[in-house]
């Protein structure tokens, strides 16, 4: 009886890879298939040849094809990823392209605003985009995107729980406020908050995506460190407002990021709330924070200024309505949001063709 590559590869995706919650055809993992005779050979390729599911993935395989093929001897050979990605072998979430950090130096500049509509701004120009809020001190991503109350499910895969995101408009969302109450988020400390943002990673189901986006808390401290030391980040955008007080806040987390045992490359630079205009005197630009300050920040960090975006009711209503407003139609503010995802999407691929990958970070205690 000869065997039908096309069963063969049907069957194939009825097995699941644990990571990104996709079967392992459309992951791309199947690698050199071949038929000789009763033999069905076939590579499965891994992030890591020390994968934890490695046999229980080698067992669902022969499993699925035996059940079109009964008779065949299936012979599965696990490979490590291709040397083109080898930087990421290590990394929980190979499956995605780029985690982008989103930071400021002190709270109120309106960085999770920002999170929300850059993630979504890059879902409208046709990229696949998850969303992280990280932020403990005020976990407010559920509120703008309309999730607040909500749990995400455990789901056991391979025996293991596995946590699936929420949805928000067609893009997977976790939130340090889905599994914690926001009384409880400030007295957390370091072990406890290393644990949820590897949770996040290491025991979340992401689809295959092109941009990550990471809200982080104002500042430096534990949760921005165990990013680092958990996953590749691809780079840093920081988010200040104009006033002179911002940009020096804004400074000094950024240098964590420059850091030479960190080496996250800053993006670029968001300047919120950089003038006011009234609906009323749509054309006029009242400068209440003073000017400058994104520009001056680029400067330093030697990236740009992403966008300049200013102070209007829409954005505040569509936070609080749970509709951001870069999926709204609000003068000024829906262009300028939109602006800001064009001109970051530009600045990651600038610096995915001119540097190396980001490497996770080691640190000795």
């Amino acid at each position: 009886m000869s065997f039908d590559k096309t069963k063969i590869v049907k069957a194939l995706t009825k097995v699941t890879d644990p990571n990104s919650g996709q079967d392992i055809i459309t992951m791309n993992m199947v690698r050199d298939l071949e038929i000789d005779g009763n033999n069905i050979n076939f590579s499965l390729e891994l992030p890591s040849l020390d994968s934890r599911n490695k046999s229980d993935m080698n067992f669902a395989c022969m499993q699925a094809v035996q059940e079109v093929y009964p008779e065949a001897n299936v012979n599965v050979h696990m490979i490590s990823a291709a040397p083109g990605v080898k930087q990421q072998s290590n990394s929980p979430v190979s499956h995605i392209k780029n985690i982008i950090a989103v930071g400021s130096g002190k709270g109120g500049v309106g960085k999770s605003t920002i999170s929300v509509n850059l993630a979504l701004g890059l879902k409208q120009l046709g990229a696949k985009v998850g969303l992280i809020d990280a932020d403990l001190y005020g976990p407010s991503i559920p509120t703008m995107l309309g999730l607040q109350g909500q749990r995400p499910q455990v789901k056991q895969i391979y025996d293991q729980p596995k946590i699936m995101p929420l949805e928000a408009y067609g893009m997977p969302v976790m939130s340090i406020g889905f599994i914690i109450e926001p009384e409880q988020a400030v007295v957390l400390r370091g072990p406890r908050l290393s644990g949820i943002i590897k949770q996040f990673f290491n025991d979340t189901v992401w689809p295959p995506l092109d941009y990550l986006i990471v809200d982080l808390p104002p500042g430096t401290g534990d949760i921005q460190l165990s990013l680092v030391q958990t996953v590749p980040v691809t780079g840093a955008i920081m988010v200040t407002t104009p006033q002179e007080v911002a940009i020096a806040d804004a400074i000094k987390a950024m240098n964590m990021f420059l850091l030479p045992s960190v080496n996250v490359p800053i993006l670029g630079v968001v300047e919120n709330m950089s003038w006011f205009t009234p609906a009323e005197l749509p054309d006029n630009k009242y400068y209440l924070f003073g000017e400058g300050g994104g520009k001056r920040l680029a400067k330093e960090s030697n990236s740009v200024l992403l966008g300049q975006v200013p102070i209007v009711q829409g954005i505040r209503e569509g936070g609080d309505e749970g509709k951001p407003v870069v999926l709204r139609e609000v003068p000024h503010a829906t262009e300028a949001m939109q602006r800001v995802a064009k001109n970051a999407a530009r600045q990651i691929a600038i610096r995915n063709e001119t540097k190396d990958p980001t490497r996770i970070v080691k640190m000795n205690n």
